[in-house]
């Protein structure tokens, strides 16, 4: 059974052994106000693989089995595959108007194909037909797969050995006949609560010494050991209250959880790099590529919503016809299509590695995020340009429904008779979650850290930039030969 249904995957689930929000531990999480939304909004992605409509970008067949599975199982083969994945990203952005939460795994899976291929070929190890086994079982059972590379750090100064706590960076502790023991701690772990299984990778390139830390793995959310804490964002506890209205998205969201591995045991077939610093870097490095890449997707979908919701509150405020209104939201839409350009471009310019599997171009899938740490800043300032000042003064739900001040909030909130004032409540509240709320992590925050900050990008810009090339080109458009 390939392709789950949304009540399927709700079904499947796992509950952690340790979960805790504001600091109580919470049992059945699918329930829960806070976390619900960010369910809902995974279920989506197994919604839309069920219809029609939308199987040419949700669903493909595997190379691995025949079989047809949801694309965020697959592994790349051909640059078609990379310019739907962008695709199919921003159209899950603009059906949730927030972050899906499945593209970590997707991309980590992507990578270490590759590089479990490479690593074989040179050391002559087992890990890409392990890795292979592993991602049959993914895509068989239609699981959703986290990453989770981030690690604490420590002292940013000092390198993993070096640090006061080793458990600052994941490492292996011990090792077993059958397995190993790691501990440490992910974190910004998007949708790990609502994943299936995960797949842990270092954080950075590793040097000899650290071979400890070049680990790479497959792990059960539930695994024993594991401790989840829920990540506080913005407003979240507006989804605790009566009504929906204050929430901005009510029925969608996103989710980042602290991940703490307290000796956790990892099989062997799990286990796809242990030791091999010297495929850190690459590994590292493709998966960044892979993840800059789908924020040329993701982030163009939510920011479809943010502009059609600022559209709207221009119409709802009768000003959608002035010449500033509309020049901005061109603004916003050149922006928005900026940066899907760069996603698609890094995907059509996509190569096929030794392992049979297509990755993005590095270089552009870097302007691309680079990009991205940019532009959805300037699309949220004029999104709150235009909505005004009421996205962040606006009287509660709870006012609006008063008896004693409710009709009078309703006269003098109210722009045009035939567009009720709760309409405008939600538009208002959906761009001050978008912008400023718990919407606002997986699109403007995310947008500046996710993965790698602005400066790793320039750092592999610079790498890849080629300026003797292009002196070159110069010295021979002007016949300089030194």
């Amino acid at each position: 059974m390939p392709l789950k249904t949304p009540q399927e995957y709700l079904e499947s689930i796992k509950t952690p052994k340790n979960l805790y929000m504001f600091g109580e531990k919470i049992t059945d999480f699918w329930n829960h106000p806070i976390i619900r939304p960010s369910i809902n909004t995974v279920m989506k992605i197994y919604e839309l693989a069920q219809i029609d409509e939308y199987k040419d970008l949700m669903t493909v067949q595997s190379h691995l089995t025949g079989n047809i599975i949801n694309r965020f199982t697959h592994i790349h083969q051909s640059t078609e595959d990379l310019i739907k994945k962008v695709k199919m990203q921003r159209l899950l952005g603009q059906k949730t108007g927030c972050c899906f939460q499945r593209c970590v795994g997707f991309d980590a899976a992507n990578s270490l194909y590759s590089v479990t291929y490479e690593i074989d070929a040179k050391l002559g190890t087992n890990y890409h037909e392990r890795f292979k086994d592993y991602w049959i079982e993914v895509q068989d059972q239609d699981l959703m797969v986290d990453g989770a590379m981030t690690d604490t750090k420590g002292d940013r100064s000092k390198r993993p050995i070096e640090q006061k706590d080793p458990d600052s960076f994941l490492h292996i502790v011990d090792e077993k006949d059958d397995g190993v023991i790691i501990r440490g701690a992910k974190i910004h772990q998007t949708g790990f609560l609502n994943s299936h299984r995960a797949i842990i990778m270092p954080t950075l390139s590793l040097r000899p010494g650290e071979e400890a830390y070049a680990i790479s793995c497959g792990v059960d959310i539930d695994a024993e050991g594991i401790t989840l804490i829920y990540g506080r964002q913005s407003c979240d506890t507006r989804k605790m209250e009566e009504g929906k209205l204050d929430i901005g998205n009510f029925k969608y969201g996103g989710q980042e959880i602290f991940v703490i591995f307290d000796d956790v045991f990892i099989p062997t077939d799990h286990i796809f790099m242990k030791g091999e610093v010297e495929f850190s870097r690459e590994l590292v490095n493709r998966f960044a590529g892979f993840h800059r890449q789908s924020y040329g997707g993701c982030k163009v979908g939510v920011g479809d919503v943010l502009i059609g919701a600022t559209a709207l509150s221009a119409q709802y405020h009768g000003v959608e016809k002035a010449s500033h209104i509309r020049d901005k939201l061109v603004e916003m839409t050149h922006l928005n299509e900026t940066l899907f350009s760069c996603g698609i471009a890094c995907s059509s310019l996509g190569f096929q590695r030794d392992a049979g599997n297509y990755e993005m171009d590095m270089f552009l899938a870097n302007v691309c995020k680079q990009n991205v740490t940019r532009f959805p800043y300037e699309i949220a300032r004029l999104a709150e340009d235009i909505a005004g000042g009421s996205i962040c003064t606006l009287p509660s739900e709870a006012d609006l429904r008063s008896s004693e001040v409710g009709t009078l909030l309703k006269k003098y909130l109210d722009t045009n008779p035939e567009i009720p004032v709760e309409d405008r409540y939600k538009i208002l509240r959906f761009i001050e979650n978008l912008t400023m709320g718990v919407s606002s992590v997986s699109y403007r925050t995310e947008s500046m850290h996710g993965a790698g900050s602005p400066q790793a990008q320039r750092i592999m810009i610079s790498r890849q930039a080629n300026f003797e090339e292009k002196k070159e080109l110069v010295k021979d458009i002007l016949d300089i030969n030194v």
